[in-house]
């Protein structure tokens, strides 16, 4: 396991000789700087554990620097610690303000200085472990059941069901049943995977999330006023990106929707699921499964949303009966050679 490194300045010589020698008794690696613009320079060169810095140093003084170096951000988690003799403790409440840690009075007591500082550095690892789970959620759990989570967890209340108008889309590789029967399991399963990945990266980009992944294909949800467009983009850089990226590209299906949905938790108090219910998810996944591969198919609702974007053009259309419902849906057929499909920046 590497040391920690620990950034240490003050402008007197002997402070920084004494507390280097308790530092790097407790094992860590200590760099030392005399003034702080030095010890800015270093923390811009490297990436430090904790920094110890006197509160008064001529030039840039500590509580300035502590707030420079919060700017950035690979020093917004880490320790930051004053060094103050007890005449200065009236800066101290600056001190807090710009985010400082902790502070140690002179003389310093080698015990509390170890002790203060690996409470903080504990601290920060498992800060650090957290962003990394939550890193890894990301890959499994939308922004929006995250939050839900995060909330249940400081009040223990469950959100009430909201009513929502969103942009459903469901996409489907056609024929994954058929293509079992010619292709090893495991080749298939990395190429649905490669597939279903770059859909993820593409509602990403569109600012929608995924609600669900089911076998083959997944739902996705876009809300907000741009809603329908977003997901409209999206379908059609899904077809282009698999065509593009893709030896062999699998063939897709895709069905969107536009109207309200229930939003909230489904399941039990041992296991519960944040997601959307409603006609309008049921219609989208019907629509889904009309359209042919390659295609994508939408209700009259989202090409209303269409109607004043000049770049966005309709095949064929059809009036279809789906099973479950009691009147036929008009379903548009977006076409996919508009050039003016670009990422949403941000």
């Amino acid at each position: 396991m590497s040391k920690q490194t620990v950034l240490l300045a003050d402008d007197d010589q002997t402070t920084r000789m004494v507390l280097s020698a308790i530092l790097e008794s407790q094992g860590y690696l200590v760099d030392t700087a005399e003034r702080g613009e030095k010890c800015l320079f270093l923390a811009l060169e490297n990436t430090y554990d904790a920094i110890l810095v006197d509160i008064n140093m001529p030039g840039i003084g500590g509580i300035d620097l502590c707030k420079r170096l919060r700017e950035l951000s690979r020093y917004k988690m880490v320790p930051i610690i004053f060094i103050t003799s007890m005449d200065e403790e009236s800066s101290l409440t600056e001190a807090f303000s710009v985010d400082a840690s902790d502070f140690i009075t002179k003389p310093v007591n080698p015990v509390v200085l170890a002790a203060r500082l690996k409470n903080h550095l504990d601290k920060k690892q498992y800060y650090d472990e957290l962003e990394r789970v939550r890193h890894y959620l990301n890959r499994y759990i939308s922004l929006r059941t995250q939050r839900m989570v995060e909330a249940y967890s400081l009040t223990g209340l469950l959100p009430t069901p909201e009513l929502h108008q969103v942009c459903v889309m469901f996409t489907d590789i056609r024929g994954s049943t058929e293509l079992s029967r010619t292709i090893d399991l495991d080749v298939l399963f990395a190429r649905i995977s490669q597939t279903l990945g770059r859909q993820v990266d593409m509602v990403s980009k569109f600012n929608g999330y995924i609600d669900k992944f089911g076998g083959d294909g997944l739902m996705a949800i876009f809300d907000g006023e741009e809603s329908a467009v977003n997901a409209s983009r999206c379908a059609q850089m899904i077809l282009k990106t698999e065509i593009k990226e893709s030896d062999e590209p699998l063939p897709i299906g895709i069905g969107l929707h536009y109207g309200p949905v229930l939003m909230g938790n489904i399941g039990s108090d041992e296991h519960l699921d944040y997601s959307a219910l409603g006609e309008t998810v049921n219609l989208a996944s019907r629509i889904c499964e009309h359209a042919k591969s390659m295609h994508i198919d939408m209700s009259q609702q989202v090409v209303e949303k269409l109607k004043a974007i000049p770049d966005f053009s309709f095949g064929e259309i059809d009036a279809v009966m789906f099973r479950g419902f009691n009147e036929a849906t008009l379903v548009h057929t977006l076409l996919t050679n508009s050039d003016n499909v670009a990422y949403i920046d941000g």
